[in-house]
């Protein structure tokens, strides 16, 4: 209420009051980005899942002649809460003579002759599998209704008043395009389309999709094809529109922490056993861009301790790197069972996310309660001394220790080295580091358009600092008090006249992950004080 107004009566008033705090909330620190090959699903378009089944029923779930499904399901079944896929597709070469990556459905008028040709909206054979049924209303007129059904998934999609009719808002292809998770009108549209005919009745005693009304209650897709085994130009494509796919297509996606690419190479005869030296090039800039840790594969040929080989073709050592070693053993249930080797990063991205979720991103991810689940064993028994071994080259351990069974036995990085000295030496303190820089990369955006004055720097060191306590209260750093396990600094001494000038502003922010007062510190540079468009 305004100062000058005056009550003239007892009551409760509330004036509201514009704040200058802008709260910093933590982004999730373990959703996990998958590339890979899958039976279905959108090619080259980042997808948010939060469990296998939903995996399942969008992608197709476990499929032989790829390792992404078997890596996704080992995430979720070891404490893994969200993932982002990415399918990634290679069409066959016209030379081999194959179908169209996508299924077709042609629907007959009542001539006889093609009227429309619709085909499944995502590559693969499952769309072979599709059916479609057209009927008229009983209004008559030149509308129909389209339903279609995928037995795999159970789905049907129904569309009605569907016309040919050119300036129709309920033209065929236009609802398909707007409304259909399963086909899209094949090619451009035409003024030579006509209407389809009516499918007719469906026997007596049947369901309307029973194979018994093939070719007569609904007409059945043929072709689509699975494609090809993955090369490097699918993750890591070149020319026009390159950009937004593979790896490039994560640039649209929500933030993710880990990055995981299951091995889809063959090699020595054994199918999906290795990945490309760019694709793990390519896969490490990726992260380095995102503030994500890639998860490395160990190569196919490590076998044993005396055949790890460093460095890895493709990959520096990096802080934003980690490698785990040996590979896991798990039943395969599309083969009855059997035990099968697999990659052994789907399974450690689930410890850390349920690492995350039950003490938080800055504990280690390793250690007795780092058990991996779900798995038969390991594919090498290692010794203590063979564990130390890898550990002083950097390289992860997954041991099984009596009594307690197959656990994660280290957290470096690849910068974990030897008597190599580095603040990123350890997975939990990069990984902190990234969950922070993150966080208030994306919680600072506000300060574009702020004047670049000691106002905008008092309420950066108060939004940060709340931001920074709250993590020292969860207990991510190290200290008997704040003073000693984070700084936050954001005035005259980070941010020149010439900053100002060129419209940034510098924050400084330190903390102490594993001993008080032993700061690890991080310099971002903010932009602020530009002009906000007209």
């Amino acid at each position: 209420m305004p100062d000058s107004q005056e009550m003239d009566h007892p009551d409760v008033s509330t004036q509201g009051v514009e704040s200058s705090a802008h709260p910093i909330g933590p982004v999730p620190s373990s959703t996990t980005a998958f590339v890979g090959r899958a039976l279905r699903g959108p090619v080259n378009e980042p997808t948010a899942i939060n469990s296998f089944g939903e995996f399942r029923r969008l992608f197709g779930g476990l499929w032989k002649e790829s390792r992404l499904g078997y890596a996704i399901a080992d995430f979720f079944l070891n404490g893994g809460s969200r993932a982002i896929i990415v399918r990634v597709f290679t069409p066959g070469r016209a030379s081999m003579a194959q179908p169209p990556s996508n299924a077709q459905i042609v629907l007959l008028d009542a001539a006889g002759l093609g009227a429309i040709t619709l085909e499944a909206k995502d590559p693969g054979t499952w769309g072979s599998a599709l059916r479609a049924r057209v009927t008229y209303p009983e209004t008559g007129g030149n509308r129909f209704t389209l339903a279609i059904h995928d037995p795999a998934s159970g789905i049907t999609e129904e569309f009605t008043d569907l016309t040919v009719a050119e300036s129709s808002a309920r033209r065929v292809d236009r609802v398909l395009a707007a409304a259909s998770g399963l086909v899209r009108l094949r090619g451009i549209w035409s003024n030579a389309l006509r209407r389809p005919a009516d499918h007719g009745e469906i026997l007596a005693g049947t369901d309307t999709w029973d194979d018994e009304n093939a070719g007569q209650a609904f007409t059945q897709a043929n072709g689509g094809s699975d494609g090809e085994p993955l090369t490097e130009a699918e993750f890591v494509p070149t020319g026009a529109g390159a950009g937004q796919e593979g790896l490039g297509a994560l640039d649209g996606a929500e933030p993710f922490s880990l990055l995981v690419i299951p091995p889809y190479k063959a090699k020595q005869g054994v199918p999906n056993a290795d990945v490309d030296a760019g694709v793990r090039a390519s896969a490490l800039a990726c992260c380095i861009e995102h503030r994500a840790m890639y998860l490395v594969d160990p190569p196919w040929e490590w076998n044993t301790v005396a055949d790890v080989q460093l460095p890895i073709p493709g990959l520096q050592r990096h802080e934003n790197a980690a490698i785990y070693f040996p590979r896991i053993k798990r039943p395969d249930p599309l083969d009855g069972g059997a035990i099968i080797e697999v990659a052994p990063s789907g399974a450690v991205a689930g410890v850390m996310a349920r690492t995350d979720q039950e003490r938080g991103v800055w504990k280690a991810p390793a250690g007795m309660d780092a058990g991996l689940r779900g798995i038969h064993g390991l594919s090498l028994s290692l010794t203590d001394a063979e564990a130390g071994e890898l550990n002083g080259l950097g390289i992860n351990s997954l041991r099984t220790l009596p009594t307690v069974g197959h656990v994660i036995w280290g957290a470096r990085t690849m910068m974990g080295h030897g008597q190599a000295i580095s603040e990123w030496k350890y997975v939990p303190v990069r990984r902190l580091a990234l969950f922070i820089e993150e966080s208030l990369h994306r919680g600072t955006e506000w300060t574009v358009f702020e004047p670049n004055d000691e106002t905008l720097w008092t309420t950066l060191r108060l939004n940060v600092g709340a931001f920074m306590h709250q993590l020292y209260r969860q207990g991510a750093f190290q200290g008997q008090s704040p003073r000693d396990a984070y700084f936050v600094r954001c005035d005259r001494s980070t941010t020149s006249t010439a900053d100002i000038d060129r419209g940034i502003v510098n924050l400084m922010v330190g903390f102490a992950p594993l001993r008080p007062a032993e700061f690890v510190i991080l310099r971002l540079q903010l932009p602020a004080g530009q002009r906000a468009p007209v």
